[in-house]
């Protein structure tokens, strides 16, 4: 039974290994593009003092204008949380969906299960397969065994910590979504110090060329901040949304499976209850045959010795 669980937690383990492999290498391609951009551009020679120079400057790219102008707040902290984010919303794309966890039919499936193999054979054969109702229904046989009341009880408890794992495990993208804006804000704030700082440093008087990296580190951080916040709040409630419904569904299906289930429990017990009747009956009728057969024997003449 937990053969194929430990089949699914490995390459679900293998995924979020080379999701981070993968991480990594973006990670590390933008710092090195953005590092070897940085050190082939050479300011140009400013004017000399008193005069304005009219030619225009070159035109920053959007790579530069978006990332690397955002500093290291948008490399190392704000582009892994997008990575991070589309990643596990593309995982539990795959993995959150009615066919994986509320399969048409499964409560059937049971059922007739049930009806050809019993209980032994039902917990066996419902411990290959990954879905919530096969999942409940064998911790509830498990813990109820041939306890109807017990087996619903359990069916529930299981269905209940079921949605709570799923809901958790959507929970990260929530979070992304929350904090994503903070770090933005967090990269507006640090915009602002350089900006002041700039401003300090021209004496007063900066130049807006002085004031161009602060004011890009402040508007770029935020830019990504709400990039990220946006879809990941919107994804997290359609996840949301489609756990409640798949739970309802699973519940529904278990519903029928438990209505099969104790027809083919009272049906068992029927039958465990009519063998010692017919053992018993069986029995009856042995005793009252052996004295019809000894009755002929018992009903012989005596003997008259006085003639």
């Amino acid at each position: 039974m937990t053969v194929s669980r430990d089949k699914t937690n490995k390459a679900g383990y293998f995924l979020r290994v080379l999701f981070l492999i993968i991480l990594l290498a973006c990670v590390a391609a933008v710092i090195f593009v953005a590092m070897r951009g940085m050190s082939k551009s050479e300011p140009a020679p400013g004017p000399p003092v008193g005069e304005v120079s009219l030619s225009p400057g070159k035109a920053p790219t959007l790579f530069e204008q978006f990332v690397t102008s955002g500093g290291w707040i948008v490399w190392f902290i704000l582009l892994p949380m997008s990575f991070a984010m589309v990643y596990l919303s593309g995982f539990y794309a795959m993995t959150i969906r009615k066919s994986n966890l509320a399969p048409a039919g499964i409560g059937n499936e049971i059922g007739r299960i049930l009806l050809a193999a019993g209980p032994k054979e039902l917990v066996n054969n419902l411990g290959e397969k990954n879905d919530l109702v096969s999942i409940a229904i064998a911790e509830a046989f498990k813990k109820g065994r041939d306890d109807w009341f017990r087996l619903r009880e359990a069916f529930f408890e299981s269905m209940q910590e079921q949605a709570l794992r799923l809901s958790r495990q959507v929970e990260w993208i929530n979070l992304i979504g929350n904090v994503s804006p903070m770090v933005g804000l967090f990269g507006t704030v640090v915009g602002m110090i350089e900006l002041f700082g700039a401003i300090v440093t021209a004496g007063g008087q900066p130049q807006p060329i002085q004031l161009a990296h602060g004011i890009s580190v402040a508007l770029v951080t935020t830019f990504w901040g709400l990039l990220i916040a946006i879809p990941a709040l919107s994804v997290y409630g359609i996840f949301r949304n489609r756990i409640e419904a798949l739970v309802n569904e699973a519940i529904s299906e278990g519903e029928d499976a438990l209505r099969k289930i104790r027809s083919g429990l009272e049906s068992r017990r029927r039958l465990e209850t009519a063998k010692p009747k017919q053992e018993s009956s069986s029995a009856d009728k042995i005793i009252v045959i052996n004295p019809k057969q000894s009755a002929p024997a018992q009903q012989q003449k005596p003997v008259n010795y006085g003639k």
